[in-house]
C-alpha cells in the first residue's frame, strides 16, 4: 500500500499572496504567529504578507530568531513565543529555514509530549496535527510548502535532525513567484538545484512508484527548462521554477530521497553550507554511483532535461548524458564543481558516519556503506 499527503488547499501565481485574507477569514483565525527571517524582514518581503493580514483584520506577533540552518534553541524560543502570543495558527514566510522553523513549533504546540525537540527526529509518534500553518515560500527549492519533512540542527553535536511527520504539512500553500523575484543569483541557483536534487532522488529512490513517478519527471522538465531563466530573473523562469519546486515536493515528500541529502546534511550542520550548494555540488557524483541501480530510470531524466535521441543511445550513453546534463546545467548557473573549498579532509570520517546515519540514506537505491561515503566524499575534493 502506498499512502499520498498533499496540503488541502494551493494557490499558485502572481499575487497568490492575496488569498491569505479569504483563507485566514474563511477558517476563523484571531491571532498568527508569522514566522519569517530577520533578512525578510529587512528587504520587505514579510511586510507584503503582513499588509494582507492587516487588510483581513488578522493580528500578529512576528517571530524572526530563526537561522539559515534554524537550530534546537530556534524552535524552542518559537514555542514560547507562539505561547505569548496567544496564537491559533503560523504563517510562515521564507524558504525552508521558516518553514521548517514553522513546523516543529506547530508539532511542540499541540503534541506537548515532543517538548524535547529531539525527540522528533526520524519518524515521530506525535498523535495531533500541528497547528495550523499557512506557507508563502520565498525561494524556488526546498518545497517545504508542501512536504512531511523538516530539518533542524542539534548545534551542541554539530548534526542535522531529519524529521518525518504527516501531521506537519501546511494546510495551505501560497506558491507566489512575486515573492521570489528579490532573490540574488546565487540563492536562486542553489535553491533551484536543490529542486532538481529532489526530483533526481525521488525519481530512482526505493520507495518511488508511478504516481511519484509522474511529478518527478515533470518537475525535472520543468527545473531543467527554467532555472537558467529565473536565475536571469526572468518573469517566465521566476514562475516556472515555482511550480517546479513544488512539483517535485509533491513528489519526494511521499516517497523519500537518498545519500545526496545524506551527504549535504552534515555539510550544513558542520560549516553552514548552503544545503542547495551542496546538494548540487555532490549530486552528479552520486548520480554515478547509483547508475547500477536504476535501470533504464537514467534514459528518462535525461529526455526529462531535454537531451535528444535518448532511445538511440545504449544504457552506458543515456545515463553519461543524463549526469552531464546535470552537470551543465549546474555550472551555468555557476555552482562550484567540487567540495575542496568547503571539506576538511581530517572532517570526513565524522561526515560519513553522520550521513549514514541521516534519515534519507535508507532511500538510496544503491545500498551502501560508511567505507563507500567516505569515498565519495574523497572523490569531490
Amino acid at each position: 500500500m502506498n499512502r499520498f499527503i498533499l496540503n488541502e488547499t494551493s494557490y499558485h501565481g502572481a499575487g497568490a499572496i492575496a488569498a491569505i485574507k479569504d483563507e485566514a477569514l474563511g477558517r476563523g483565525f484571531k491571532k498568527a504567529l508569522v514566522c519569517s527571517d530577520p533578512d525578510l524582514i529587512k528587504f520587505g518581503l514579510t511586510k507584503k504578507v503582513t499588509d494582507v493580514l492587516d487588510g483581513a483584520g488578522l493580528a500578529y506577533d512576528i517571530y524572526s530568531d530563526i537561522k539559515p540552518n534554524p537550530t534546537i534553541e530556534n524552535v524552542q524560543s518559537g514555542v514560547e513565543a507562539f505561547k505569548k502570543a496567544a496564537a491559533d495558527c503560523i504563517i510562515a514566510i521564507g524558504g525552508g529555514s521558516s518553514m521548517d522553523t514553522a513546523k516543529a513549533i506547530g508539532i511542540i504546540i499541540t503534541n506537548p509530549d515532543f517538548a524535547d525537540v529531539r525527540s522528533l527526529e526520524g519518524v515521530a509518534d506525535t498523535k495531533n496535527k500541528c497547528v495550523p500553518i499557512f506557507a508563502v515560500p520565498t525561494t524556488a527549492g526546498t518545497a517545504a510548502e508542501v512536504t512531511i519533512n523538516y530539518v533542524i540542527t542539534d548545534a551542541e553535536k554539530n548534526r542535522k535532525m531529519v524529521c518525518v511527520d504527516p501531521h506537519d504539512i501546511p494546510v495551505v500553500a501560497f506558491v507566489d513567484p512575486d515573492m521570489m523575484s528579490t532573490m540574488p543569483k546565487g540563492l536562486t541557483a542553489a535553491t533551484g538545484m536543490d529542486a532538481l536534487t529532489h526530483a533526481i532522488e525521488g525519481y530512482i529512490t526505493k520507495g518511488a512508484w508511478e504516481l511519484s513517478d509522474m511529478f518527478h519527471l515533470k518537475a525535472i522538465e520543468i527545473i531543467a527548462r527554467s532555472l537558467r531563466g529565473a536565475v536571469e530573473n526572468t518573469p517566465e523562469g521566476r514562475t516556472d521554477m515555482a511550480l517546479g519546486q513544488y512539483v517535485a515536493g509533491m513528489g519526494f515528500s511521499n516517497v523519500g530521497l537518498g545519500i545526496v541529502h545524506s551527504m549535504a546534511h552534515p555539510l550544513g550542520a558542520l560549516y553552514d553550507t548552503p544545503h542547495g550548494v551542496a546538494n548540487a555540488i555532490i549530486l552528479p557524483t552520486v548520480m554515478e554511483y547509483n547508475a547500477p541501480a536504476t535501470g533504464e530510470k537514467y534514459r528518462e531524466i535525461a529526455r526529462a532535461m531535454g537531451v535528444q535521441g535518448v532511445d538511440n543511445m545504449s544504457q552506458e550513453e543515456y545515463r553519461k548524458a543524463a549526469i552531464d546534463a546535470v552537470k551543465q546545467l549546474s555550472k551555468d548557473v555557476g555552482i562550484p564543481a567540487d567540495l575542496k573549498d568547503i571539506v576538511k579532509t581530517e572532517d570526513i570520517p565524522f561526515l560519513a558516519q553522520s550521513a549514514f546515519d541521516d534519515a534519507c540514506r535508507p532511500g538510496n537505491p544503491r545500498d551502501t556503506s560508511v567505507e563507500e561515503i567516505t569515498e565519495l566524499y574523497k572523490s569531490l575534493m
